[in-house]
């Protein structure tokens, strides 16, 4: 599988400059510098929830499971949210390829302990064509009722993206996660019982070129995401595929030992050697077995917020 792209070059402004190449615009190094996040023992983060936002229900699977699997496992309460009903990817007729994708999604959700998901239901390479304000605000609806403080979800400033659903989604996500913290916008949600709340984290993936500030470490959680691989049957790059390729070599009397005696062996053979063979190759840039890379936003802290924490005094 080759649907990304690392480009190391927005990973070393720092070697650059010291080997006579100027470093990258001060725009393209916003959010801090590279940091390499590693489990956390415990649940540091429990009480606290996250989103994790897919048009295509092959999307988290692919780029982003063990980003996802390490934080509920530290704790985070999580969400599955899907914005398209995948009519444009799957086997069969598009009614047959809307149920498979369904069908895929939940199995996903229950493989990694989400605990509600929501389907918007939009049409699949149809999004650049719907209402954006429309979208806006049921991710806003969503943040206020759920009290969302992390989101994963594609980032909206990813380079090279041709899938409308995939760019239209972040775009509206973006937006929504500042203005899901005001209180002005969408006042029937506050008649209703919400209250304004604003998505404080968020962790954005890219299939090409984007800034990558963050990587994670999921070498703890990399069975977790073969398992979240194994569950997106009808689109995603795994499937069926090991149990495929063992038989077609059967049938010309070949046989892999890599991909075992049987097709439950042979699937998961197959994910761990080519479908994260990118994940591989990232980790052994920082001395990891597995990883994935971000475009990591953090909360953010006015001045006068940090001078208050270290100069404050009791009356």
């Amino acid at each position: 599988m080759n649907r990304r792209n690392f480009l190391e070059s927005t990973l070393a402004g720092t070697a650059a400059g010291q080997a006579g190449v100027p470093p990258p615009p001060a725009e393209l190094m916003a959010h801090g510098d590279l940091v390499i996040e590693h489990p956390v023992p415990g649940t540091p983060h429990a009480r606290k929830v996250l989103a994790a936002i897919q048009p295509h229900a092959d999307d988290i699977p692919i780029f982003a499971a063990g980003a996802v699997a390490k934080l509920l496992e530290e704790g985070y309460t999580g969400y599955l949210i899907r914005v398209t009903n995948d009519d444009m990817a799957g086997p069969g007729s598009v009614g047959n390829t809307v149920l498979a994708n369904e069908r895929d999604n939940q199995e996903f959700a229950r493989v990694m302990g989400f605990r509600k998901t929501f389907d918007l239901n939009y049409s699949n390479h149809q999004m650049d064509g719907i209402s954006r304000p429309e979208l806006r605000s049921r991710f806003i609806f969503l943040f206020r009722l759920l009290k969302v403080d992390t989101i994963v979800s594609y980032d909206p400033w990813g380079h090279y993206e041709e899938n409308p659903d995939h760019y239209v989604t972040a775009q509206c996500v973006e937006a929504a996660c500042w203005m899901a913290g005001m209180g002005k916008d969408y006042p029937e949600h506050f008649a209703a019982g919400l209250q304004p709340h604003g998505v404080r984290e968020k962790y954005y993936f890219a299939r090409f070129q984007q800034r990558v500030n963050r990587i994670v470490d999921i070498s703890a959680v990399v069975e977790k995401k073969v398992d979240a691989l194994l569950a997106n049957q009808a689109q995603g790059p795994a499937g069926h595929a090991g149990a495929r390729l063992r038989a077609e070599l059967a049938g010309k009397k070949q046989r892999l030992p890599l991909l075992g005696g049987n097709d439950d062996t042979a699937n998961r053979q197959y994910i761990r050697e080519f479908v994260l063979r990118d994940n591989a190759e990232l980790g052994r840039k920082y001395g990891l077995a597995y990883a994935e890379q971000y475009h990591y936003i953090g909360p953010e802290s006015s001045p006068v917020d940090d001078y208050v924490k270290q100069h404050a005094v009791p009356l």
